[in-house]
């Protein structure tokens, strides 16, 4: 992949890793298009980074085409809150993450990056994995669907697994591990959108599922990972020569 003509789609870019991610890539070489259902976030989008912004809805399908036109690689950070386990029939989670996976695949994207959670697929069962099953048991199940659909689409991915979500600063300090190792533990969402963001330019992060929590915990069960975040942009430099 080239990166210096690379268009990078985040979805759920108005979410609180997408929003993260955002500000990861600003000034970087790809040309990153935000995705939103709010078209009122648009400028907010713009300031944080984004070069482009569409606004669509992965559930009722507007707006998918416009997003991955020309894509290069997919960064899915969509996620339903706790509460839509009580009124949702479906979650943005599963059927809007696979409609987002088939629209990029068919448009020809090389990449395909998402944002799970501990727990789902039943792997590697921590405790807080199964708290997570038990308090929204459907939206794990719906993050299980997407999961599969992405290891069986013709296209390289990256699957990350984190533990709690906080707001808290990134720190490049995390433990990430194979899905069956059953981590439990906290991680910022800075520290996550940091790795979905270097995953498509990793070749140890290239067709894996991945656990991700804040070390110092479980630091002795970490895979050596050197992820990679793609070039800074650099202006270029005419010089102007005077002829004689």
């Amino acid at each position: 992949m080239d990166e210096n003509r690379a268009t990078v789609l985040v979805a759920g870019a108005s979410g609180g890793t997408g929003r993260e991610i955002l500000r990861v890539l600003d000034g970087r070489d790809p040309t990153i298009r935000a995705l939103t259902r709010d078209e009122a976030k648009t400028d907010r989008l713009r300031a944080l980074g984004a070069d482009e912004v569409v606004v669509g809805d992965l559930l009722a399908g507007t707006g998918l085409d416009a997003a991955v036109e020309g894509v290069d690689v997919v960064l899915s950070a969509v996620g339903s809150t706790p509460s839509a386990v009580l009124t949702a029939d479906e979650f943005v989670d599963g059927a809007g993450t696979i409609a987002l996976l088939e629209a990029a695949v068919d448009a020809g994207a090389e990449a395909f990056v998402m944002e799970s959670a501990l727990g789902v697929g039943g792997e590697g069962g921590s405790v807080l994995a199964r708290v997570f099953d038990a308090a929204i048991g459907p939206i794990q199940d719906a993050k299980a669907r997407a999961e599969a659909a992405i290891r069986e689409a013709d296209v390289r991915h990256t699957i990350l697994r984190p533990g709690v979500l906080t707001n808290g600063r990134r720190t490049d300090d995390v433990t990430v591990a194979p899905a069956e190792t059953g981590l439990w533990g906290a991680v910022s969402r800075a520290d996550v959108a940091r790795l979905m963001a270097a995953a498509p330019y990793t070749g140890a992060a290239a067709d894996r599922t991945l656990e991700v929590v804040a070390t110092p915990s479980h630091r002795e069960v970490g895979l050596a990972i050197d992820w990679r975040l793609p070039r800074v942009a650099t202006e270029e430099i005419t010089v102007e020569v005077a002829e004689d």
